[in-house]
């Protein structure tokens, strides 16, 4: 991918990470520990580990923590949060096969290069037994969460409906970001020392929809929490992934 040029091309580019620590950030960590068993006391990689929010909250549940970052500068925040973080890419993991019991990719591989390398690339830095835990954009979520670009001008912001155009049509208009649909995440994984532990669709946490109307915003996640429960469940924000090398 080309280098961004501006503050919003980089933010379209390379997504936003996570700034502040709110109920859905917490709702993911308990996922991730729920998943991870006894690999959360382990030696962890979070890959793609923005300025390291992540990194800071499973530190203390006594693993050996460490988090991989593209952007330079992000990197450097990440520091603040965790003592072991790189600046490299995921498409080549700065560590040899079979280093890690846990690998977390949140919200990540959407915004590589080249996603199936990078799946390969993590799958080679666990040992066996050894778990990704992957969360990733559901091409079936009605939004587009990234922003699109039209008329060569990024506008930021959920668009309605992109994710539901033809796949040409719907990368033009957001080129910087892919979405999953199941066969796109299976794609991925295909012939690699892989079994899948638990696949899965969930709702987001609609923080900032509670912090401006707090009774609508809690009205509607617990709405759409209870709908993970059911087919409709198609139509959420994110794949949840728990996938283990065989």
């Amino acid at each position: 991918m080309n280098q961004p040029t501006k503050p919003q091309d980089k933010a379209a580019l390379r997504g936003e990470p996570s700034y502040v620590w709110r109920e859905g950030q917490e709702r993911r960590l308990g996922m991730i520990v729920q998943a991870a068993g006894d690999r959360i006391r382990g030696r962890i990689l979070e890959d793609g580990c923005g300025v390291g929010m992540y990194v800071g909250h499973i530190a203390p549940l006594g693993g050996s923590v460490f988090g991989l970052e593209y952007d330079f500068p992000r990197a450097v925040e990440a520091h603040q949060s965790g003592e072991h973080i790189l600046n490299a890419a995921g498409e080549h993991l700065p560590f040899p096969p079979g280093t890690f019991d846990l690998i977390l990719s949140h919200e990540v591989i959407e915004h590589v290069q080249d996603d199936r390398a990078a799946i390969a690339e993590i799958v080679r830095a666990l040992r066996p037994g050894g778990r990704l835990i992957l969360f990733c954009p559901n091409r079936g979520y009605p939004f587009e969460t990234h922003g699109i670009y039209w008329r060569g001008e990024y506008t930021f912001g959920n668009i309605p409906l992109v994710n539901y155009l033809p796949r040409q049509q719907r990368d033009k208009l957001a080129p910087h970001v892919r979405v999953y649909t199941w066969g796109d995440l299976s794609k991925l994984f295909a012939g690699l020392p892989v079994k899948f532990i638990s696949r899965t669709i969930i709702f987001g946490a609609y923080d900032n929809i509670i912090h401006k109307w707090p009774r609508l915003g809690q009205a509607l996640r617990a709405l759409l929490h209870l709908l993970e429960r059911t087919p409709l469940k198609i139509f959420g924000l994110s794949h949840f992934w728990v996938v283990e090398k065989v």
